[in-house]
């Protein structure tokens, strides 16, 4: 079985300050308490010194166990609600969001 690394980037909206920012990743974290095989929660402004960023501000990644796992999360009605905290904090709601999963 391989790892997978959740990998969600996002463009946070303007009026978005950083308490909300931290509420979210909190949000996020507290899932781990009841996410069978979800590991590391890591959250950031995006600090690239390149240009390609295309307007994404911040990332989140999250490690599972395995697939088997992170297909747990997204249905999970925790996940759920975290889910669109998060998403009514973005640019045009899920237009500004990307997720992309990688096995580790």
């Amino acid at each position: 079985m391989k790892m997978i690394r959740h990998c969600v980037f996002v463009k946070f909206r303007n009026d978005v300050g950083v308490g909300e920012h931290k509420a979210i990743h909190a949000d996020l974290e507290a899932l781990r308490q009841v996410i069978d095989g979800m590991d590391a929660v890591q959250f950031s402004a995006n600090i690239s010194p390149e240009p390609f960023a295309r307007g994404f501000t911040h990332g989140v990644t999250i490690d599972f166990r395995d697939a088997a796992a992170r297909d747990a999360y997204l249905v999970h009605e925790a996940h759920q609600r975290a889910g669109a905290r998060l998403v009514a904090a973005l640019e045009g709601g899920t237009e500004g969001l990307m997720v992309f999963d990688l096995e580790i």
